[in-house]
């Protein structure tokens, strides 16, 4: 076994681990934000904004901490990111409104731009050539299950322990997170980047200009989701806080087992079809969502979305680790990851405004509106990558 997938096979457990904690704990709210939001008088666009604080304020400052993290190393970057973290979890207990749920969302953000990309760009630095996909769906599995798993025991402690109890397991899972961090993982040395590479040239890359759009579309159909379908299920279907945990919870989870084996196809099969494959079977999901009358017919739906969404996201991130080798990983990752965040971040609020004109049912077509159009501008960029994004 060359020592590359040796040194990938002891060190993705630990960092594996720390990040599920992470967004199983991130994912505790859920269900219960919007809902929260809500009861302190929220409007459709103010559900959009307050979703959006996270999502803009990791966008801002998802480059600057790849760049660091190439100059100066990844782990203690991503430990600060999740005390971070911790602190906003805990910060959820002193909002009382719109704008104090803002900034805490804001916090939340700049803290998120020190975990993901960073921990990608980690897996990225000892990934083995030619098993982008195969190790980037794994990782990205270990991440979607944590925030998966996240919906179902937040909307459990909320039933019976109540919202500030989910706030404090939160944070505490936050906390525990960078306590494996600190502790177990180990800084990777020689990667650290000694030739600083432009922004401008990452940004030149058709390959990053691809996935960018895919990643902008991808995250804001996500957002909208995210968003607006606990308050369709509720209103609409009647679920309580648990059901709607539920859904997200299995919805999701199913999308990350199929993770790994669509990560292997992507190694073997033309990524940038997979990609757009991907994101249509995810529009369709969006579009036929106004008519999940109940339970079944949400659950059908949303795997349906999960499953596709499940195909585009190995390719997207293999083609985004060869580009890495070239540009610096974390810069490049973070750059990526900056689309999620806009799309995740404007997204919301674009279909709060429409919710406002019509109703909640109106978001789910633009979410599938703007997953094709990420689909769309992802194609046109990467048309003449090879099959495997050479």
């Amino acid at each position: 076994m060359p020592p590359q997938s040796r040194t990938i096979r002891s060190i993705l457990p630990v960092l594996g681990l720390t990040i599920f904690a992470s967004n199983l704990a991130n994912g505790i709210i859920a269900p219960i934000l919007p809902l929260y939001a809500g009861s302190l008088g929220a409007t459709g666009v103010w559900l959009g904004v307050i979703f959006a604080g996270v999502s803009i304020a990791s966008a801002v400052f998802m480059p600057f901490a790849g760049r660091f993290s190439d100059r100066y190393g990844r782990k203690w970057i991503l430990a600060v990111g999740l005390v971070g973290l911790s602190l906003a979890s805990f910060a959820y207990l002193r909002a009382d409104g719109m704008i104090s749920l803002t900034v805490v969302r804001f916090f939340q953000g700049a803290a998120s731009a020190m975990v993901l990309p960073i921990a990608q760009a980690y897996i990225g630095d000892i990934t083995p050539p030619g098993e982008e996909g195969k190790w980037m769906g794994i990782f990205n599995a270990t991440f979607i299950i944590g925030f998966g798993s996240g919906p179902l025991l937040g909307g459990i402690i909320a039933d019976h322990f109540g919202i500030d109890a989910a706030f404090y397991a939160m944070g505490s899972l936050n906390l525990v997170s960078f306590l494996g961090v600190a502790a177990f993982l180990p800084e990777v040395l020689q990667r650290r980047m000694t030739v600083r590479v432009s922004f401008r040239a990452i940004a030149a890359s058709n390959a990053t200009r691809g996935v960018f759009s895919y990643q902008v579309g991808a995250a804001a159909n996500r957002g909208i989701m995210t968003t607006f379908i606990p308050v369709f299920a509720s209103a609409y279907i009647g679920l309580s806080t648990s059901l709607i945990g539920m859904v997200l919870t299995l919805s999701i989870i199913a999308n990350s087992l199929l993770l790994v084996p669509y990560g292997a196809l992507a190694d073997r099969v033309n990524r940038r079809y997979m990609v757009m494959l991907g994101c249509l079977g995810v529009a369709v999901s969006m579009f036929i969502m106004p008519w999940a009358h109940s339970l079944l017919l949400l659950l059908v739906f949303m795997f349906m979305g999960g499953i596709s969404d499940a195909c585009a996201m190995p390719p997207a991130m293999a083609l985004i680790v060869q580009e890495g080798r070239k540009y610096g990983m974390g810069a490049t990752t973070s750059i990526s990851n900056m689309g999620g965040g806009l799309g995740m971040g404007l997204a919301p609020i674009l279909a709060g405004l429409v919710v406002d004109f019509f109703d909640v049912r109106a978001a789910f077509f633009v979410a599938g509106a703007v997953i094709i159009i990420g689909a769309v501008v992802f194609g046109r960029f990467t048309r003449k990558l090879g099959p495997a994004g050479a």
